[in-house]
């Protein structure tokens, strides 16, 4: 079970798979310093149980997680903290301002969500999401900090993928617990010619200006590593985040190319990615990558052409 489910990345993290979808897409950290625990980010309620075996294989008790630290509330990231504050009596929620009415009350996400997929398939990935008391909530600003044992984590607010977005440093490890800001890159995504990180542009709230911020706030510790939701530990470079920026502009040229027939924005942003994967292996055939694109692609379509409808409002 624990080899499955976790990995153990040192300086007191230990990766869990938020079984989200399918291996190795979604995942949340469990920190240690001193006998205490905190959680970053928390998967679905489905999450919650495998959990909760790593918990009992460690001989570590509830009463021990003393943080529940969600980046942001889409339910991927979100889902399982109210299930989380109720089984850990000690811990209390961690949040970003503009995102902690959403877990004590979270009825809109929920209709949104099942909008969105529809009640069968939001059955599936997110279950019943518990709401968290209001007494357990901490509504944390930029550059707050907060300590567990021997351990600090500073957060920073960095918008642009969700205006209810912020990022945690991490000293002991130096790396930044990124959220979907660094954007996703799944084990699949580590090619031989070099690391591939796609921008996370999902409705409704992408804001490019915004999201190159929040970059540079990354950058401006040189951090040694990256802790992505999607998926796992990534080194940072500097390359990394000028891909990434590049990138971001390059969305926009397409989203207002393909604005008058959007449902070609997605292929364009699959073929997109394939060019700069291709370009990291030179002759290499990577053309069995494209199949990994299209989820995200998917998401960050259909994220652009929100935001297109609002840049021409």
């Amino acid at each position: 079970m624990e080899q499955r489910l976790t990995e153990d990345l040192g300086f007191g993290i230990t990766r869990i798979d938020a079984g989200y979808v399918k291996p190795g897409f979604a995942c949340f950290y469990l920190l240690e310093s001193a006998g205490q625990f905190a959680v970053i980010e928390t998967g679905t309620v489905h999450s919650v149980d495998m959990l909760e075996q790593v918990l009992q294989a460690r001989d570590i008790s509830r009463d021990q997680i003393r943080y529940v630290i969600p980046t942001h509330v889409h339910l991927d990231h979100a889902g399982g903290a109210g299930l989380m504050i109720q089984r850990f009596p000690e811990a209390q929620l961690l949040v970003h301002q503009r995102g902690a009415r959403h877990l004590v009350d979270p009825s809109k996400l929920v209709a949104a969500s099942r909008q969105v997929y529809g009640d069968s398939l939001f059955e599936q990935l997110y279950g019943e999401i518990v709401p968290v008391p209001v007494q357990r909530v901490t509504e944390v600003a930029d550059g707050e900090s907060f300590q567990f044992g021997e351990r600090i984590l500073l957060f920073r607010d960095t918008p642009g993928h969700a205006d209810h977005h912020f990022c945690v440093w991490d000293e002991i490890s130096q790396g930044w617990f990124s959220g979907d800001v660094f954007g996703t890159s799944y084990r699949w995504f580590r090619t031989p010619g070099g690391d591939f990180s796609m921008p996370a542009t999902t409705p409704s709230q992408f804001r490019p200006e915004a999201l190159k911020a929040s970059l540079a706030v990354l950058a401006e510790r040189n951090p040694q590593r990256i802790y992505l939701t999607h998926f796992c530990e990534l080194r940072y470079s500097t390359q990394l985040q000028a891909s990434l920026l590049e990138q971001i502009d390059d969305y926009l040229t397409l989203a207002r190319q393909y604005e008058a027939n959007p449902e070609y924005l997605e292929t364009a942003i699959v073929d997109y990615s394939l060019g700069r994967v291709q370009a990291l292996n030179p002759g290499q055939d990577m053309s069995f990558m494209r199949e990994h694109f299209f989820p995200d692609a998917q998401l960050n379509a259909k994220g652009l052409i929100v935001w297109l409808q609002k840049e021409s409002a």
